[in-house]
C-alpha cells in the first residue's frame, strides 16, 4: 500500500508549465522513467521542484500558501523571461484517468491566490475555480480545493498520489550521525534514514533487506551481509558483515561504510519503500562508474515489481549508456534568452541520427550540453 493511501498505480503520464523558473512554457508527455539532462543551471532542480510543489500542496503543515513562500514567494518562481500573461501555470496528466491544473499569481500585498484551479477525471470536469462561493469572498483563492478535505472528496485520489512523491538526495554524513535526527518523517537528505528502516515491520523489512543485498554484491562484493541493531541508547545502525582472509569476516556499521555504499542502500531503500513518483537529483555521485552504468536496469527492474515512476537528473556518462533506455525517455534541456526549451531526445535528427549509427545514448546527447567554450579559463588572458 503506498504512503497516505495512494494508489500505487498512478503516474505523471503529462505535464504543462507556463512561467515556472526557468520555464516559460514546456509540454512534455512523461514514461515510467525520465532522465533530464543538460547544462549547468539549465533548469533540471526546477523541473523536478514542480513535482514537489505539488507533493507540499498536500502535504501536512503545508499547502498552498507555505508551498509558494519556502520558494520565495510568486515572484521567485515566476520566469525571468515571461512575458503577459504572467501567472505561473502548472497542468499535469495522471494516468490512468485524471488531470490537475493550477495556476497562481499575486495581489497587491505580494500574497499567493489561485487564479485556475480544476480537476478532472476520464475527461469530465469536477470542479473548476474561481466558482461563485470564491467571487463571493476572495479571501478563499488563497488555498487550493486540492489541500481542503472538506472539498476534495470527489478528486481525493489525486491529493493522495502527490502526497506520495518522494524527493531523495542522500547526504552520507547525515546518515551517519544519528545524534541529529529530529523526527522528521522522509527527510529528502536522508536524517530518517535508518529510523525508516528500524520503523519498518520485520518481515518487510528482512525481505527488502535481502533485495539490498542482491544488489549490493555487484557494488561491494565483499558485502555478504545486512542487519539492523540498536545501540544502548536506543539508536538505530545498520550493520554489514564484509569477507576477508579472516572465515567469520568482520562487522562494519553505517560509521565505516563509504558514503557510495550508503548513498546505493538509500536509493534502494527508497525505491522499494514506496509507490509514489520518486525524483532523484544526480544518483551517480560517489558511486563508481560500474555501478552507475547498472542503475537503470536496477531501477527497471524494480519498477517491474513496485510499479514506480522514476524522475532523475543526471550528467553522467555512465548513466546514460545502457541501451535499454529510450529516446522518449530523455529530456535535454537548453537554455536560451527566452527561458529553458526542455525537449524529448527522441525530437532531434542528430540524435537520432547518431543512435542509430551505433552510438550510445551517452554519446548522442551529452556533447549538446557541454559549454561552448573548449576550456573554462581560471586565469583571465592579459
Amino acid at each position: 500500500m503506498a504512503r497516505n493511501g495512494a494508489s500505487a498505480s498512478l503516474s505523471f503520464s503529462s505535464v504543462h508549465l507556463e512561467n515556472w523558473r526557468n520555464f516559460v512554457r514546456a509540454d512534455l508527455a512523461l514514461q515510467k522513467r525520465v532522465f533530464l539532462v543538460g547544462p549547468n543551471a539549465s533548469g533540471k532542480s526546477n523541473f523536478l521542484d514542480v513535482f514537489r510543489f505539488l507533493h507540499d500542496l498536500v502535504s501536512v503543515g503545508g499547502g498552498f500558501q507555505e508551498a509558494v513562500d519556502r520558494r520565495g514567494g510568486v515572484s521567485s518562481l515566476r520566469a525571468l523571461a515571461g512575458r503577459s500573461p504572467s501567472d505561473v501555470v502548472i497542468h499535469v496528466g495522471i494516468e490512468p484517468s485524471w488531470r490537475y491544473e493550477i495556476s497562481f499569481a499575486q495581489d497587491s500585498r505580494r500574497t499567493p491566490v489561485v487564479k485556475h484551479e480544476a480537476a478532472f477525471k476520464e475527461g469530465r470536469q469536477l470542479f473548476v475555480r474561481p466558482d461563485s462561493d470564491d467571487r463571493r469572498d476572495p479571501e478563499r483563492l488563497k488555498q487550493t480545493y486540492l489541500e481542503q478535505t472538506n472539498a476534495n472528496r470527489s478528486f481525493r485520489e489525486i491529493a493522495q498520489f502527490f502526497s506520495s512523491i518522494e524527493y531523495l538526495h542522500i547526504v552520507p554524513q547525515l546518515v551517519r550521525d544519528t545524534e541529529r535526527y529530529t523526527g522528521r518523517d522522509h527527510d529528502p537528505f536522508g536524517g530518517d534514514f535508518l529510523e525508516r528502516i528500524a520503523a519498518t515491520g520485520e518481515r518487510t523489512r528482512d525481505a527488502r533487506l535481502r533485495r539490498i543485498e542482491e544488489a549490493l554484491r555487484v557494488a561491494v562484493p565483499q558485502l555478504s551481509e545486512i542487519e539492523t541493531d540498536r545501540d544502548a541508547k536506543g539508536r538505530p545502525h545498520i550493520r554489514g558483515k564484509y569477507q576477508h582472509w579472516r572465515p567469520t569476516g568482520a562487522w562494519q556499521t553505517e560509521e565505516q561504510f563509504s558514503d557510495g555504499t550508503l548513498r546505493l542502500m538509500g536509493l534502494l531503500w527508497a525505491a522499494l519503500d514506496g509507490t509514489g513518483p520518486l525524483l532523484l537529483e544526480e544518483p551517480e555521485l560517489s558511486l563508481h562508474p560500474g555501478v552507475v552504468r547498472f542503475l537503470p536496469q536496477m531501477f527497471a527492474r524494480l519498477q517491474r515489481r513496485a510499479k514506480r515512476q522514476i524522475m532523475l537528473s543526471t550528467h553522467s556518462p555512465d548513466l546514460l549508456t545502457d541501451a535499454g533506455i529510450g529516446t522518449d525517455e530523455v529530456f535535454l534541456l537548453s537554455p536560451s534568452k527566452e527561458g529553458t526549451k526542455i525537449s524529448p531526445a527522441a525530437a532531434f535528427r542528430e540524435v537520432i541520427a547518431l543512435l542509430d549509427s551505433g552510438m550510445s545514448m551517452a554519446e548522442a546527447v551529452l556533447p549538446m550540453t557541454e559549454p561552448a567554450a573548449a576550456q573554462l579559463p581560471l586565469v583571465a588572458d592579459r
